[in-house]
């Protein structure tokens, strides 16, 4: 088994109409869906914001520019039966493509080869049995006026 540790991640809010970009995932043992936005590990010696721009490219092959710090969570969860915990650098950006932000979805792939997919969602799409992740962040972008 791997010790417990703190991850440091960074994740970007794509915007436009009170929607957002996130991404779905499925916790099986809770048998709940949950949504986050796009983003991931920092990587050592490497600035929250480049890992965004890093992770953007890598995941949808897209580049961004306009980043801008929203805020910093803490988030200590369990998802699919394991425990996490994370220190979560939260930014606003910008995709450069414009047209990106009429497509009803995106095709994403993680480094592994693994395809999802990401759509816009508005406030209504996040509930208690279907929260936007990680705890904190829909407060947060309700604050910045960037969910309805």
């Amino acid at each position: 088994m791997v010790a417990p540790r703190i991850r440091a991640l960074a994740l970007c809010i794509f915007h436009r109409n009170g929607r957002i970009l996130v991404h779905e995932f499925q916790d099986a043992v809770k048998q709940q869906t949950v949504f986050r936005p796009i983003g991931g590990g920092i990587e050592f010696g490497e600035h929250s914001a480049e890992a965004i721009v890093r992770e953007v490219q890598e995941e949808l092959a897209q580049p961004i520019h306009s980043l801008r710090l929203l805020g910093t969570l803490e988030s200590i969860f369990t998802y699919d039966g394991n425990p996490g915990h994370e220190i979560v650098q939260v930014y606003d950006g910008q995709f450069e493509d414009q047209s990106l932000y009429e497509q009803p979805y995106l095709d994403g792939a993680e480094s592994n080869g693994f395809a999802f997919k990401v759509s816009w969602k508005d406030s209504s799409s996040f509930t208690a049995q279907s929260p936007l992740v990680p705890e904190g962040l829909y407060a947060l972008l309700k604050g910045a006026a960037l969910l309805d």
